[in-house]
């Protein structure tokens, strides 16, 4: 395992050797090892807590209420007995063990199967649900019956290319060395054509944005769901229309920090872009449905679940009224984060999209 520090070096090592490397390299390298050395997740306590929390160690509502929608499609969808359920990087397994409990309430009882990397998180996820089966990548989950598939904060850890247009053209977003540490700098070599025509003539200073590892995931996973039948949900902060700009992140103790500033150790993430996303999954044949968290939280009756559990534990009120607002309120999670379905053709769509705005 290389510390972040040794991270470090070896970057300044190698764009010394060779020149500056893409923006997706650095993401990509330094989340590697970010995610294979440590638990991320936790609320900040002293230097004993995490760097951030996600929307399932908030609150059981979130997790629960991701159950039953899978519940309820797959009651619609005429209850299928081959069916299996899946999460990409299920952090804790605290959303999976949430879920399940709630799938299980309606008869849904599926085969667990999770994609991750991180030995660290594997450990706790099989705590949690110690009948999960593990795989590292989407290509290597069984295949002979519908699939119902979950990604929590999930795709804004993807590598992003990041593209900027210069005096001289559009070159790739690279990051070098410069007095102080790591800086950006354009490439040498022209990207033109890796623009869309529509935005080619963006003023100088415009930076876009490509996520190649979200692309290919979607369209892998659109092409089971349409072939073998099932529905996905994808949840994450992002946009859901195409836009400019770098939304490259890193956060560090709950706290956003500079993202060149200590590779390795700290959590690089970019907004995912649901529009290019949504555009793949249709592409292949499957029915695509968005929303903003919030909304869509509040049309699967999450104020009904927070009252139920606020007067099942009345000095546990104003702890759920807090996570309830927390994940739905505009200026918290509700309206930053979004929520995507994806289901197969011949699938009814998902539940609490009529109701919820996006």
């Amino acid at each position: 395992m290389i510390a972040q520090s040794d991270l470090a070096a070896r970057f300044r090592r190698l764009i010394a050797t060779h020149g500056p490397i893409p923006v997706a390299r650095f993401m990509g390298e330094g989340n590697a090892h970010y995610y294979a050395s440590r638990d991320p997740l936790g609320a900040p306590r002293g230097t004993g807590g995490g760097d951030f929390i996600t929307a399932p160690e908030i609150s059981q509502m979130f997790g629960e209420l991701v159950g039953l929608w899978m519940a309820d499609i797959w009651v619609r969808a005429g209850r299928p007995a081959s069916i299996c359920y899946a999460e990409l990087g299920p952090g804790r397994g605290t959303l999976a063990k949430d879920a399940l409990r709630a799938m299980g309430g309606a008869g849904l009882r599926p085969p667990v199967h999770f994609i991750e990397g991180s030995p660290a998180l594997r450990a706790l996820q099989a705590e949690a649900v110690p009948f999960a089966r593990f795989h590292d990548t989407v290509d290597h989950l069984p295949d002979d019956g519908p699939l119902i598939l979950v990604a929590n904060e999930f795709l804004d850890a993807l590598p992003v290319r990041q593209l900027v247009r210069t005096p001289a053209g559009w070159r790739e977003r690279m990051v070098a060395i410069g007095e102080d540490g790591f800086v950006f700098v354009a490439g040498d070599q022209p990207m033109g054509d890796a623009v869309p025509h529509g935005r080619r003539d963006a003023p100088d200073g415009t930076i876009i944005e490509t996520c190649p590892a979200a692309a290919a995931i979607m369209g892998d996973l659109a092409a089971q769901l349409a072939r073998r039948g099932g529905a996905a949900l994808f949840i994450d902060y992002g946009h859901l229309a195409a836009r400019t700009g770098s939304t490259l992140q890193a956060i560090k103790a709950h706290t956003k920090v500079d993202p060149l500033a200590m590779p390795g150790d700290a959590d690089l993430t970019c907004h995912v872009d649901f529009a290019e996303l949504s555009r793949i999954a249709i592409n292949a044949g499957c029915k695509v449905q968005t929303a903003l968290q919030g909304d869509w939280l509040q049309a699967m009756g999450i104020d009904l679940r927070a009252g139920t559990l606020a007067r099942s534990a009345p000095s546990r009120a104003g702890e759920v009224a807090a996570a309830r607002k927390r994940l739905t309120h505009p200026e918290q999670m509700g309206e930053l984060f979004k929520v995507m379905a994806v289901t197969a053709p011949d699938w009814p769509t998902g539940a609490g999209f009529d109701q919820a705005t996006g």
